[in-house]
């Protein structure tokens, strides 16, 4: 049996032939990013494995479970009784054949009840928590299977019913990466009445996401979720566009505190000013004429990452895992959006409205910006954490 280290490198040597995985960055740990970085008009999912637990199918999971995660968001008592008949959606690229029996088992694991089986058609007339799969126009011609792609889906729907235990799921798959193919999943997934949508991926800023996110992303009464990116201090789209709550990562400790944890900003959360997007209204920092990233956060950073269980082999990786990145964030936020109730949603308005609900991130830092709020979690509002972390849903 080969050794640890033997194992780590013959990894690292696999991704890099393959050109799937990029090496971790500074602050991302044993690492490697699960999709490879995307080419210009597409998307990478922001999902990030923690190679020191990524090896071998584990028989049980480690990472930070349900109780872990309602708990540092005081979430609890709403996870228990708030959510039923609401649907979130969660959009990515390919399919994941697997993505309905993987999520019973995380749901079973942490003893939560299994969601049936619905159609996309019939799943926002559900009265117990269902599970429907969609093509990205609405119908059963699903892409073809991708063991990254199907890495963040799991990660995606796990996290969904972590928060929101009574929400039905909706699994809209993009037909690939393309901005156009997984925005065309966004609208279908309002069409089928998701009244909550998460999208993990981002990609590079380009010159016409304006005119992208007023056909894609201007759902008002929607909450759209969109991870703030995981290389750092730069923006990423769709997380730039002002329809949006750009969710930004942190680094979830345990602590001996009255709550119980302690978050700093971590490192690989992307932040930043938009460079095309107009400043939405109800966004007021001064630091940035256009669109400012990130809104809220949730944690994100891989070395206190949470498990998640995918049975669609990937790179020889199958099972209980333990994933990081501000894909984690995106669904993490969105199921809490579901469970406050999706009131009066534009956007990230009901977040700036209600800043005193959240837990606010100090400390850490994604990059150089001069030292300031943009790349620097400080006291209130900064560019990697947002206004900090859910606090309950009051804030949603």
């Amino acid at each position: 049996m080969r050794s640890a280290p033997v194992l780590a490198a013959a990894f690292t040597l696999a991704l890099t032939v393959t050109g799937v995985a990029e090496a971790a960055p500074a602050g991302h740990g044993h690492a490697q990013r699960v999709c490879s970085v995307a080419p210009a008009g597409f998307a990478a999912c922001n999902a990030w494995i923690d190679t020191d637990t990524g090896f071998a199918a584990a028989a049980t999971p480690s990472g930070l479970g349900p109780a872990d995660l309602q708990s540092a968001y005081n979430l609890a008592s709403l996870a228990g009784s708030a959510g039923a008949g609401r649907t979130i959606a969660i959009v990515d690229a390919y399919d994941a054949p697997t993505a309905f029996a993987d999520v019973n088992v995380y749901r079973g694991q942490y003893g939560i009840p299994a969601l049936g089986s619905c159609t996309p058609s019939s799943i926002d007339a559900s009265t117990t928590p269902c599970f429907a799969k969609a093509d990205q126009n609405g119908g059963s011609g699903y892409p073809r299977k991708d063991g990254g792609w199907a890495q963040e889906i799991s990660l995606d729907l796990d996290m969904a019913s972590a928060i929101c235990p009574k929400c039905n799921i909706l699994l809209v798959e993009g037909t690939s990466s393309s901005f156009a193919n997984l925005g065309t999943a966004v609208n279908t997934a309002v069409r089928l009445g998701a009244e909550v949508v998460s999208n993990s991926y981002g990609g590079a800023e380009f010159s016409g996401e304006a005119s992208s996110e007023g056909q894609y992303f201007n759902h008002p009464g929607v909450a759209i979720t969109v991870s703030s990116g995981d290389s750092g201090y730069g923006v990423e789209f769709p997380a730039a566009s002002r329809y949006v709550t750009a969710v930004g990562g942190t680094s979830l400790k345990k602590a001996s505190n009255t709550r119980g944890w302690s978050e700093t900003a971590w490192s690989g959360a992307g932040s930043g000013c938009s460079a095309y997007i107009t400043k939405p209204s109800w966004q007021t920092d001064s630091g940035c004429g256009r669109r400012t990233v990130a809104d809220v956060s949730a944690v994100a950073d891989p070395a206190t990452g949470v498990a998640v269980y995918d049975s669609t082999a990937y790179q020889g990786r199958s099972g209980w895992m333990v994933f990081g990145g501000t894909s984690v964030a995106a669904p993490v936020v969105g199921a809490v959006y579901a469970l406050g109730g999706v009131g009066g949603v534009a956007g990230a308005n009901t977040v700036y409205s209600h800043t005193a609900s959240l837990n606010d991130v100090s400390g850490g830092s994604n990059g150089s910006c001069g030292g300031s709020y943009l790349c620097t979690a400080v006291t209130g509002y900064d560019g990697p954490t947002g206004f900090g972390t859910p606090n309950g849903a009051t804030a949603f």
